[in-house]
């Protein structure tokens, strides 16, 4: 476990340094094994104006096993609280790259939730682009009554309040 922290200590001087566009990721204070973050739904995507909240949860032997991923708010991509299944995740250990960090692991997210023609794996899910951009509106008042995110991105907070509120009067 001592390996696991010194690395993910390590992933996060490095995050913060150089971040990973559209998300901001922070690992809980009291378990360096549990890192929360908060996607932006990028421009030009149905996610647009949105806020994602997701965790990794990082085995105790990490760098030579990979997280796993799970998201907390809706999002129409992924369901949520369901151990999701990708290709860096605890889902395909055989596919694991010791060389990646927490930041090639959010690009990597961030990459497939903006994937649409990706085949159906375990916690992906298959909706309009109506859907997902009723749920980005809606992502605020979610994730505004989750401690975890008031906790960790209190920065945010009042920015989704104005977008969502900006695409609520287009929707």
């Amino acid at each position: 476990m001592e390996t696991a922290i010194r690395r993910l200590k390590q992933d996060y001087i490095h995050l913060k340094k150089d971040p990973v566009p559209y998300i901001t990721a922070e690992p809980l204070p009291s378990n360096i094994l549990e890192w929360h973050f908060v996607m932006q739904g990028p421009e030009n995507s149905p996610f647009e104006g949105g806020y994602y909240h997701g965790k990794l949860i990082f085995p105790e032997e990490y760098r030579s096993s990979p997280p796993k991923f799970y998201m907390v708010t809706p999002s129409g991509r992924f369901a949520v609280d369901t151990s999701l299944c990708l290709t860096t995740s605890a889902h395909h250990p055989e596919e694991w790259n010791l060389s990646w960090n927490v930041s090639t692991l959010l690009e990597g997210f961030l990459s497939f939730i903006l994937e649409e023609n990706s085949s159906p794996s375990m916690g992906s899910l298959r909706t309009s682009a109506y859907e997902k951009q009723k749920l980005a509106v809606v992502s605020s008042d979610f994730n505004l009554k989750n401690n975890i995110v008031k906790e960790l991105f209190p920065e945010i907070l009042p920015k989704k309040n104005q977008l969502n509120l900006q695409i609520a009067l287009v929707l």
